[in-house]
């Protein structure tokens, strides 16, 4: 009879390859907006040097310190997954480290998202492989559990499901449901159009700034 407190289930389908390559270059900052600004991390930060990861969320939910289903994940998850690790935001131990970013690197995962503490910093910070996390930890992990694979986990106060789209860049995470990401992609589009010729009309000194005042206007300010 195993253990009390440990969960281990499939991961959902996610998104197609089609949605993730219409995410590929999409400014997070830009997806925020199209999804009303209401979702999203603020406190976890990349740790490599490319700064954007892009992925299935194939989520973990461990005790504070203890990464052993962290390893079941890595062994488990699908090529192209970013393992999303709920750690509860625990600073006192590093939940991944070089040699686990090293196996998850070669079976081809597409990184990792914890809400806790890595460690091996600088080696990993020189390195193109994805990674965020809260900061930085020098002691290891345990290996104890107890752990759940594939549950609904939060990070940094945002919700992630297994499945879901995972994307990030150096603004922060966004965890996207899969049904809805080819809206919100289209919404994002338009956005980027919007503010390219808001771009141009700064280059060439005519931006229209007359809708600064007519908020005020509205509020009574003018």
């Amino acid at each position: 009879m195993p253990d009390f407190g440990f969960t281990l289930q499939d991961c959902p389908a996610g998104p197609d390859r089609e949605t993730l390559l219409a995410y590929r270059g999409l400014a997070v900052a830009n997806i925020s907006d199209a999804m009303s600004r209401g979702t999203g991390t603020s406190a976890l930060r990349p740790m490599h040097r490319t700064r954007r990861i892009l992925g299935r969320a194939y989520t973990v939910r461990t005790r504070p310190g203890d990464n052993l289903m962290v390893h079941k994940a890595i062994d488990a998850a699908q090529p192209g997954d970013v393992i999303v690790v709920d750690a509860g935001g625990d600073m006192s131990n590093a939940i991944i480290g070089e040699i686990m970013a090293g196996w998850a690197a070669k079976r081809g995962l597409a990184g990792f998202v914890i809400d806790g503490a890595i460690r091996d910093s600088e080696t990993l910070a020189a390195g193109d492989f994805p990674i965020y996390a809260r900061g930085v930890a020098h002691r290891g992990p345990y290996k104890d559990g107890p752990g759940a694979i594939n549950v609904p986990v939060t990070v940094d106060g945002m919700v992630v499901l297994p499945g879901d789209l995972l994307i990030g860049d150096a603004d922060g995470l966004l965890a996207i449901r899969p049904h809805e990401a080819p809206a919100i992609a289209a919404r994002v589009r338009a956005i980027a159009e919007s503010e390219a010729k808001i771009l141009q009309d700064i280059e060439r000194g005519a931006l229209d700034r007359g809708w600064v005042d007519a908020a005020l206007k509205t509020r009574g300010v003018l």
